[in-house]
C-alpha cells in the first residue's frame, strides 16, 4: 500500500503529501511516539473531515494514503482493520475506530483541547443535530449530484438530478442563514459541524465547475454572489493552521472521479 511506515525520512513524505508536518513534532529517534495512524483516500469527504480535526487539535500523525484505483482500501491489511473495506480508518495505539463522525466523537473524548462538539451540553446538542440534518437532508443529494457529473452516467438535465440539485441549493440557504450571523456554522468557533460540512460543499464545487454541469451548476454557482457568507465561510476555513495538509492531493493535478468510500 502507499502508506508512510517510517519516519525518519519525514520531511521527504512531507514533501510528497504523504505526512503531516505535525507528525515530526512527535517523532523521537527515527520512531513516532504513540502516534496516531489514519488511513484515508484523496478525494474522500469523509476521510477528509479526520485529517481536518487532526490538523485542528494539533496532533502528531501518521498518514496511510491509499490508493483506490488499487483498491487497496480492500487489501487484507485494511480489511483487518475495518471489514467494510471503507476509509477513513483511525489507529490510536491498540483502538481502532472507522466511520468519520464516529472517528471526530472519539478524538473529541480522548484528547479535548480543543473542544470540536462545543463547549457546553447545549452547543454539542446543537452541533450534532445540525450534523444530522446535513447528513439527512443534504448529503445523499450531494452523493448524488457529484456521481452523476464524475462518472457521467446519469442525464444532468434529468428530474433526479435537478431535484437533487434544488434541495441543496434551498438546504444550503439555511446554511447560509447561519453563517450570515457568526462566522461559524454552530457558535463561535470552528467545530466538528464546520469539519463535517465543508468537505462535502467542496465536493460539490468541484462537480459543478466541469463543464458538462455548466447548467446544473447555475442554480449554485458562484457561490460568492448566491451565498456571499458561506463563500467566505469556505476562504476561512481553507486559510486555517494545516488546512493545506488536508487538501486531496490530486485534486491539484487531475480531473477526478468521486471517492465516497
Amino acid at each position: 500500500m502507499a502508506i508512510t511506515e517510517r519516519i525518519f525520512g519525514a520531511r521527504q513524505a512531507v514533501e510528497n503529501g504523504l505526512l503531516s508536518p505535525v507528525t515530526i513534532a512527535g517523532t523521537i529517534c527515527g520512531k513516532v511516539a504513540m502516534a496516531i495512524e489514519v488511513f484515508w483516500g484523496s478525494g474522500s469527504p469523509f476521510a477528509w473531515r479526520v485529517l481536518l480535526a487532526l490538523e485542528h487539535k494539533r496532533l502528531p500523525y501518521v498518514s496511510h494514503l491509499l490508493q483506490f484505483s488499487r483498491q487497496e482500501h480492500k487489501s487484507p491489511q485494511l480489511l483487518a482493520l475495518n471489514p467494510r473495506g471503507r476509509v477513513p480508518v483511525l489507529k490510536d495505539g491498540d483502538y481502532v475506530c472507522f466511520e468519520s463522525l464516529a472517528i471526530l466523537y472519539y478524538l473529541d473524548r480522548r484528547y479535548p483541547d480543543p473542544p470540536i462538539f462545543g463547549s457546553s451540553a447545549q452547543e454539542g446538542g446543537t452541533i450534532m443535530r445540525v450534523i444530522c440534518e446535513y447528513q439527512a437532508y443534504i448529503e445523499p443529494h450531494v452523493t448524488t449530484i457529484a456521481r452523476a457529473v464524475f462518472q457521467g452516467k446519469a442525464d444532468l438535465g434529468g428530474d433526479e438530478i435537478t431535484g437533487a440539485m434544488h434541495a441543496v441549493a434551498s438546504e444550503a440557504r439555511t446554511i447560509e442563514g447561519r453563517l450570515s450571523k457568526s462566522d461559524w456554522i454552530v457558535g463561535d468557533a470552528y467545530s466538528a459541524v464546520d469539519m463535517v460540512i465543508f468537505p462535502g460543499i467542496q465536493l460539490l464545487k468541484r462537480a459543478l465547475e466541469r463543464p458538462e454541469a455548466a447548467t446544473l451548476a447555475s442554480r449554485f454557482m458562484p457561490v460568492e454572489v448566491n451565498y456571499p457568507a458561506l463563500a467566505r465561510w469556505l476562504k476561512r476555513v481553507a486559510s486555517l493552521p494545516g488546512y493545506e495538509n488536508t487538501y486531496p492531493p490530486h485534486w491539484r493535478t487531475t480531473a477526478d472521479t468521486i471517492r465516497t468510500s
